[in-house]
């Protein structure tokens, strides 16, 4: 039985992880590519990976630090729209500041 819910634990943090990739990767991503400015033909691949990462880390910082502050647990509502809300904030920082 300690097995099965370590096992349970595990994937919890995993999916949580691989949840906040994808979130504040298209966050990110949304943000560099939708923010106005000069456009060029391609966007250059390391800055758009930039963006990507930079999204995914705002996306779990806004998360853990918000679960640290008492403001939200794991899986609730808010804890997703502040990592939305921090990664989308995060990519038009960056696209801003990049452009």
């Amino acid at each position: 039985m300690a097995i099965i819910d370590l096992m349970t634990a595990l994937m919890g943090v995993v999916m949580g992880f691989l949840a906040f990739l994808v979130i504040g990767g298209l966050s990110g991503a949304f943000a560099w590519v939708f923010y106005p400015g000069q456009r060029r033909s391609k966007p250059k691949t390391k800055k758009f990976l930039t963006a990507i990462l930079i999204g995914f880390a705002f996306a779990l910082l806004s998360s853990y630090g918000g679960q640290f502050a008492g403001l939200f647990q794991s899986g609730q509502m808010l804890e997703w729209l502040s990592a939305v809300a921090a990664s989308c904030l995060a990519g038009c920082l960056y696209a801003a500041l990049a452009k």
